[in-house]
């Protein structure tokens, strides 16, 4: 059995696209779901019939105790965990900051930034050498809107992106002495149907023109990009924020 990756969100679009490069490579993945439980089993049958090792897992990310049994289960399925993927994440309506009430900030903060913080503390517990661990790698997903600031669309989106960036320099600081690598992808436009959380489905096809490489990215470019940062080709590299973007 390879080393045990958990990929929250993993049910669909760039979060699906990981687990099923990841298990190419070689891991044992945990696909994490909140609703589409039917989407992350199919992601399992997908890596299998491959020949890869995966199971799935439900939980909300932003629910501490959900945490806390998804971390059960990599440890009772596998024994360990070695890698995470912060993946998960939502994004709502178009609009501006000025029409935004409390509920839908608070919403995406929980999801977005919170999930991140508590799948990101189990995996410190579990993977730190300082407490008996064999270390790890955990790559978070911002998004080119933490630079761009989602003017217009969605700057709660945005800010939550940059909180991420930010947590990931702090926490690779934090723990880099203790075999833990922390890094994040700043992905660009990219082809998956989180773009119809906006109300514009289209919205990647639409801005193709924005990006110097003259097209959308797909979820499997950055999965590719992750894979290379959980692996130990990328043994010297932790707090960079690396960016799949086009150029964007």
């Amino acid at each position: 059995m390879g080393k045990v990756l958990l990929v929250t969100g993993g049910s669909r679009g760039i979060g699906a696209a990981i687990a099923a490069a990841a298990a190419e490579n070689g891991w044992s993945v945990v696909v994490n779901y909140r609703a589409g439980k039917a989407d992350a089993e199919q992601v399992v049958t997908n890596i299998r019939s491959a020949g890869g090792t995966a199971t799935c897992v439900g939980g909300d990310v932003s629910r501490e105790c959900d945490v806390r049994a998804i971390f059960a289960h990599c440890l009772e399925r596998h024994g360990r965990i070695d890698g995470l993927v912060n993946n998960a994440g939502i994004l709502h309506h178009a609009g501006k900051l000025e029409t935004f009430d409390l509920a839908r900030w608070d919403a995406v903060f929980a999801v977005n930034v919170r999930g991140a913080f508590l799948c990101s503390r189990e995996a410190v517990r579990l993977m730190s050498t300082r407490h008996g661990g064999s270390g790890g790698s955990i790559v978070n997903l911002s998004s080119m809107a933490a630079v761009l600031g989602g003017a217009g669309e969605f700057i709660d989106y945005a800010a939550s992106k940059g909180a991420i960036e930010s947590m990931t320099v702090g926490l690779a600081r934090e723990v880099g002495a203790e075999g833990i690598r922390i890094n994040a992808i700043r992905p660009g436009l990219i082809t998956t149907d989180i773009h119809g959380s906006s109300g514009d489905p289209a919205r990647a096809e639409r801005l193709a023109t924005t990006v110097p490489m003259g097209r959308p990215g797909s979820p499997a470019e950055v999965s590719e990009a992750v894979v290379w940062l959980l692996s130990g080709a990328a043994s010297y590299v932790t707090g960079a924020v690396l960016a799949v973007s086009g150029g964007r």
